[in-house]
């Protein structure tokens, strides 16, 4: 073997860097062939390679986790569960629905009947192929009258679901969604074998990359490669780890020692230090994720909108952006719908800290010697205690008294959000506008934190849902989101960047945005570089 031969194998086993190749080559006179092997080094680390076993770690879990698509609701479950099956359409880094257990769909010309063709030849992990059964059974396990499925409000217009034929299904709608293709890539909406009930639901025996070994709630799971993948050029490990760490100096430490291949939820506080570490990458993605601070707006005092807009004037959001997130996001302004969303309403004023105008809004609810109660915990989001804390300065300048409670983080979204009446949350968003409000604002939605019902507002989401011309939806938009701003119960300070940290011997394509994780399907699209 030549010594560029060594020097090449040495460089492709990652025993020396590029910069070191470089040197070497250029010592022994070697230096002109050293650009062709550097470029076919590159292009074979583009290259998906099959193999390995990629372990990462996340926060948001529980031991009462379950598998079950409708119960869905952080990020642990949801990214194993993504592992393990698919939904009829995805959503892309660009933020569009492309086919996936579907391979095409059409509308009628107002938007209330869809017609979706499912693939031909798709199995289950247990060998059964699918059929048209398992998708309206899979769609209709959210939509039951005792379904608690955050995905129902999506489905509330949706009036039969049929079979046309052994391959397509066609969803009746009572009213017109432009965006329904959208709702059907929803992570909730994924696609089981007919009649899955009860503990069934933890074998998760669904069509995707991988197929479910081991599974302790609130803990760990293990998956290994389906080797009867429908999709081609996916799911490249042997078996994935998917590690439950909700402390994130315990995340970046196994990041740091190489225990974990990637995280989420990077400290953005110590992200320069990551960044500086030669074996690792750092990705900081802006999407629609953003930090909130809901109140119930049925309890008093916040069912003041004087008390509500005293508060959502009295948090300093350009100190959060800088002190909590280091610049790794942009102002909230007290409604959900992000900059990248497509109806985003940018012409809409920037609420400013304006303690003056907070303290008069406070006075005139006569609550200025109330003591108000922020429970908190980093369960929530990295930061969540010194962002109240921040919060809690801020307000007192305007006179308000707020005392901030420190939450355990085990149990806090089952004990604390929605449950206490003023608390630090965070939300991934949603790709569409719809979809972000009808779980989270309509009256009565499943997800509506603070008991918030606004009858212009959820007038107004029914006619933007159906609205096929581009101009009205965003005039429709624009206002809900006005709404929001002003009479809702949600403070929304800021929208995050997604930062996460990985290993350099990961490769991948462009990551989305859509969810963290790259749109939670990292698993799917990502491999080891060869």
């Amino acid at each position: 073997m030549s010594y560029l031969s060594l020097l090449e194998k040495m460089l492709e086993q990652k025993k020396i860097s590029r910069r070191q190749f470089m040197t070497q080559a250029s010592a022994l006179g070697l230096i002109a062939a050293a650009p062709t092997i550097l470029t076919k080094h590159a292009i074979a680390s583009e290259t998906p390679q099959k193999g390995g076993t990629f372990r990462h770690a996340m926060t948001g879990a529980s031991t009462s986790d379950s598998l079950d698509p409708a119960t869905l609701f952080a990020n642990h479950a949801i990214n194993i569960s993504s592992q393990v099956s698919n939904c009829l359409v995805e959503i892309d880094h660009n933020f569009k629905p492309v086919p996936e257990l579907a391979e095409s769909w059409e509308a009628s010309s107002d938007a209330k009947k869809w017609v979706f063709k499912l693939r031909k030849g798709v199995e289950f992990h247990n060998g059964k192929t699918m059929t048209v059964n398992d998708v309206i059974f899979s769609i209709n396990h959210h939509r039951g009258e005792e379904s608690k499925s955050a995905a129902k409000p999506y489905l509330k217009s949706v009036e039969s679901i049929k079979a046309d034929g052994n391959d397509t299904v066609v969803f009746t709608l009572s009213e017109g969604s432009a965006d329904f293709p959208f709702i059907l890539g929803d992570y909730h909406l994924r696609i089981y074998p007919e009649g899955t009930e009860g503990k069934d639901w933890e074998k998760a025996i669904g069509t995707g990359g991988y197929i479910l070994e081991n599974w302790e709630p609130g803990v760990r799971a293990l998956t290994k490669r389906n080797p009867n993948y429908w999709k081609t050029g996916r799911a490249h490990f042997n078996e994935v780890e998917t590690i439950a760490i909700s402390d994130v100096n315990a995340r970046t430490n196994a990041l740091k020692t190489g225990r974990i291949d990637a995280m989420d939820r990077v400290d953005v506080k110590t992200v320069h230090l990551l960044k500086k570490m030669p074996n690792l990458n750092v990705s900081a993605i802006t999407g629609t994720m953003h930090y909130s601070v809901p109140m119930l707006v049925d309890v008093k005092p916040y069912s003041d909108k004087n008390v509500r807009m005293a508060l959502k004037l009295a948090v300093d959001r350009e100190e959060m952006v800088k002190n909590i997130l280091k610049g790794y996001g942009e102002l909230g302004n007290d409604h959900p719908i992000s900059s990248v969303n497509r109806y985003h309403a940018s012409n809409l004023e920037q609420r400013k800290y304006d303690p003056d105008k907070a303290n008069f809004y406070m006075k005139k609810a006569g609550m200025l010697d109330h003591t108000f109660n922020l429970h908190a915990s980093d369960a929530a989001f990295s930061g969540a205690v010194d962002a109240a804390v921040l919060y809690q300065e801020s307000a007192k300048k305007a006179g308000i008294k707020i005392n901030v409670v420190r939450e355990p983080s085990d149990g806090y979204w089952s004990n604390v959000w929605t449950k206490k009446e003023w608390c630090m949350c965070y939300w991934s968003g949603r790709p569409v506008e719809d979809m972000m409000f009808s779980v989270g604002y309509a009256t009565g939605a499943p997800w509506n934190d603070t008991h918030w019902s606004n009858e212009k507002f959820n007038k107004l989401l029914k006619e933007a849902r159906a609205e096929l011309d581009e101009a009205k939806r965003l005039q429709l938009y624009t206002e809900m989101q006005q709404i929001c701003n002003e009479d809702s119960g949600t403070v929304i300070p800021m929208f995050n960047q997604i930062v996460e940290g990985f290993s350099s011997k990961l490769g991948h394509g462009a990551v989305s945005a859509h969810m963290e994780l790259d749109g939670h399907r990292n698993t799917e699209r990502w491999w080891f570089k060869a």
